[in-house]
């Protein structure tokens, strides 16, 4: 059977109120392991920025690539709302979705 194919859009963070990064993926779980063990050069390394805060998911690529240039757009504080509206203590998602034993 043929498993349809899921998208995410996500912010990190490197800490509550710190700075944000918007980006996308197709596999959420192994592109935040990505960023947490600095296998991704750029932005998020330099800045030390691996906390999943918040995340949508999409079955269609183009919706989560529109929402994540939506997002970019937006001002920081409303971001920190989006964040807030359902994680208001910056917990990191990756956890959750993840558990380590």
């Amino acid at each position: 059977m043929y498993k349809k194919r899921k998208y995410y859009t996500y912010i990190l963070s490197n800490k509550k109120n710190g700075t944000l990064y918007v980006g996308i993926t197709n596999n959420l779980i192994r592109r935040i392991y990505e960023h947490k063990n600095n296998l991704v050069g750029g932005f998020t390394k330099k800045y030390d920025i691996h906390n999943l805060v918040y995340y949508e998911q999409y079955d269609s690529v183009d919706d989560a690539i529109s929402r994540e240039k939506q997002m970019k757009k937006w001002n920081r504080k409303w971001k920190i709302e989006l964040i807030e509206k359902d994680n208001p203590n910056w917990r990191d998602l990756y956890e959750e979705l993840y558990p380590i034993s």
